[in-house]
């Protein structure tokens, strides 16, 4: 089954364009963006199995793999490479939560943000420090050297795509070289998810 959360636009959505919109289903004067595709084994049978996966690894099917689910191997991929990004880092658990923080707040991805919390709490990142990232944590006392680094690293490769050595050198110092893909791994993973949460309109 294909549902909206909140109700339907005007028009049909480009991409559930089996969805009718409210006015089509004889109720006028509703008028809402916000779309988020669900599938119910039921309906896809084909997916069940996929679900139970994504299921035992995060506990749910969050809006965002109902939304994955439409191209099922994306979201088997997906789901992989975020789980070894998450789950399997040799980063430490609070600076790889600061990061996906940071790199949700820099893209406006509200939904990234409000779901790592709990996580970077859990990873002993405190509240001062979660507030501190909506504003320039990269030079922010709260912070520490190390943090800072990390920050400085997170805005360029999320902002300016190209990192120099200036910012990159003093990160280097704190990190082994697989500390320093696994770190380098996360800020342009969690890049993709903002991104494609945005693009899709997930938590706005």
């Amino acid at each position: 089954m294909i549902c909206q959360q909140l109700g339907c636009a005007a028009k049909r959505h480009p991409l559930l364009p089996d969805v009718k919109t409210f006015q089509e289903m004889g109720i006028p004067g509703v008028d809402s963006d916000n779309w988020y595709a669900m599938f119910t084994s039921k309906a896809r049978p084909e997916l069940a199995q996929l679900e139970a996966g994504i299921t035992a690894e995060r506990g749910r099917v969050s809006l965002l793999y109902q939304v994955l689910l439409n191209s099922p191997p994306l979201a088997q991929g997906w789901g992989q490479f975020l789980t070894a990004i998450r789950n399997r880092s040799s980063v430490p658990a609070d600076l790889r939560e600061m990061v996906i923080l940071r790199v949700a707040v820099l893209n406006r991805a509200p939904y990234e943000f409000e779901a790592h919390v709990p996580h970077a709490l859990k990873a002993g990142m405190s509240q001062a420090k979660i507030d501190a990232l909506h504003g320039a944590a990269a030079t922010s006392d709260v912070f520490s050297v190390q943090e800072r680094c990390v920050l400085a690293l997170t805005d360029t490769m999320t902002r300016d795509i190209e990192v120099p050595d200036s910012v990159f050198d003093p990160v280097k110092a704190y990190f082994s070289d697989q500390q320093l893909a696994d770190l380098v791994a996360t800020v342009a993973a969690y890049n993709m998810v903002s991104r494609f949460l945005t693009a899709f309109q997930i938590g706005h």
